[in-house]
């Protein structure tokens, strides 16, 4: 079952101007990504220890019209210029998660190779598992990385666990809210599909939401004004943006 929020994505028309954006209004500094050779598309990834923000730009439509999350992506650029793309989850044991999820009903695809390849010549693996595009949800899969690979061996993670961005020391991934139509038919949608449980939010007005880890996902009634929300905790001053279609909130970490 998920272990973790994995990374959101957003895709932009130029992600080093989307990344400068961010950096200028939140403090959170984004590192150079890579390829998808095979889906036409780069990105640039702010980290966020174990998670990520990942905005991606299209180098090549004819090959991004054939990756399972591009043409969600291409609309988003061609009606609004960029927007939210998915968000996914982390997974351990994907084949054995896959297999419970099936068990339940679960519409999850069979489990994809994906590999990037970083301008320092390192190359990125991972195996996801994910469903057709939802126009709520978006790209809601899951991912298993390759620990043996670049990125994810323990001397990478223990570097990013202390990375520093411009806000003020490390910063973490604490939270994700999507705006649904119905919260409670979409949470048990979600218990099915990627196997979470959804409880009554403190937030109130109707919210639900899942526990992962550390991390949670919220899911919260759509409306004027309502969009996909990123919380991140680090630095010692809250901050907020609206970029990108998406809502950010930095929180001050609890030793500022």
């Amino acid at each position: 079952m998920p272990t973790g929020l994995d990374h959101f994505i957003v895709v932009a028309p130029d992600p080093d101007v989307a990344a400068q954006r961010l950096e200028d209004e939140l403090g959170l500094r984004a590192d150079p990504g890579g390829r998808h050779e095979a889906y036409g598309t780069f990105n640039r990834l702010i980290w966020l220890g174990d998670s990520y923000v990942e905005i991606l730009g299209i180098a090549d439509r004819s090959l991004a019209a054939a990756a399972w999350f591009g043409p969600r992506a291409m609309q988003l650029l061609d009606q609004s210029g960029g927007g939210y793309v998915g968000l996914a989850l982390a997974s351990d044991d994907l084949t054995a998660d896959l297999l419970f999820l099936h068990g339940q009903g679960s519409r999850l695809g069979d489990v994809l190779d994906g590999q990037r390849h970083r301008p320092d010549g390192g190359t990125v693996r991972w195996k996801v598992a994910s469903g057709e595009a939802d126009p709520e949800l978006g790209c809601l899969f899951l991912i298993e990385h390759d620990e043996t690979g670049a990125e994810w061996a323990p001397a990478d993670r223990a570097e990013r666990a202390r990375q520093a961005h411009p806000l003020g020391g490390p910063a973490r991934l604490e939270r994700v809210e999507l705006p649904v139509g119905d919260v409670r038919a979409t949470s048990m949608r979600l218990h099915r599909e990627i196997g979470l449980a959804f409880r009554p939010s403190l937030a109130g007005e109707g919210a639900r939401e899942s526990s992962v880890a550390r991390q949670a996902l919220r899911l919260v009634r759509a409306g004027a004004g309502r969009a996909p929300t990123v919380v991140v905790r680090g630095g010692a001053s809250r901050r907020q943006a609206d970029l990108f279609g998406c809502r950010w909130l930095i929180e001050p970490s609890a030793a500022a």
